[in-house]
């Protein structure tokens, strides 16, 4: 499942670039550190290749180019995520190196990206968390989009759970919103009837929420 996904979305970037240099770079295939986390984190986590973007070119200061080891950029926001090696710690690399490195972080921050970067040895050692932080880096960018046609309440309850991406109680909810219990649970029910929300757990008295 995975390669097929993979082959298909390289094959589909390599064939729709422009740039010589970013097409070359997707040619050679992805570093060791980012392949592995597309097979053990993102895959797993997310499902799907949608709005990623490998060997991503931006500018820099200089008018030069700097390459993003994977974008993500669903509309119009813009995340950078880095996979790190134990090479890239400061402590093991040359002063030019590492300076480079905090040159390419500020300067993503200064044009708006959302930097989320990934050690390679917790890629192995904390898969779990990888995902987490992945499942929840990814929410931030899906958190403001909420169908219009429902209430306040309801909208915000979705925006908070799409930041949390676990499953929650409903006091939980209650305390975010600074809401009664007996209302957050009228709210919930209506994102149940509506297929916005699934029970985690409970079946007589649901005891936890989470998206569908």
């Amino acid at each position: 499942m995975f390669k097929n996904a993979y082959e298909e979305w390289m094959a589909r970037q390599i064939a729709e670039e422009k740039s010589h240099r970013r097409k070359e770079f997707l040619r050679k295939g992805l570093g060791h550190g980012t392949m592995e986390y597309l097979r053990l984190i993102w895959y797993p986590a997310i499902g799907n290749f949608d709005h990623l973007y490998a060997e991503y070119e931006v500018r820099d200061f200089n008018n030069g180019y700097r390459y993003l080891d994977l974008a993500y950029m669903p509309e119009d926001v813009k995340g950078c995520i880095e996979v790190q090696d134990f090479r890239s710690h400061a402590r093991d690399i040359e002063a030019s190196r590492f300076k480079d490195l905090c040159m390419k972080q500020a300067l993503l921050a200064l044009d708006d990206w959302l930097f989320l970067p990934i050690a390679y040895l917790s890629i192995k050692e904390d898969p779990g968390v990888c995902k987490q932080l992945t499942l929840s880096f990814v929410g931030k960018f899906l958190s403001t989009a909420v169908p219009s046609n429902l209430s306040w309440a309801e909208a915000e309850t979705l925006r908070y759970v799409r930041r949390l991406m676990r499953p929650f109680a409903p006091q939980e909810l209650s305390s975010h919103l600074q809401l009664s219990a007996r209302y957050t649970r009228a709210v919930l029910q209506n994102l149940l009837d509506k297929k916005l929300m699934t029970v985690a757990s409970g079946n007589l008295r649901y005891r936890t929420y989470r998206l569908p």
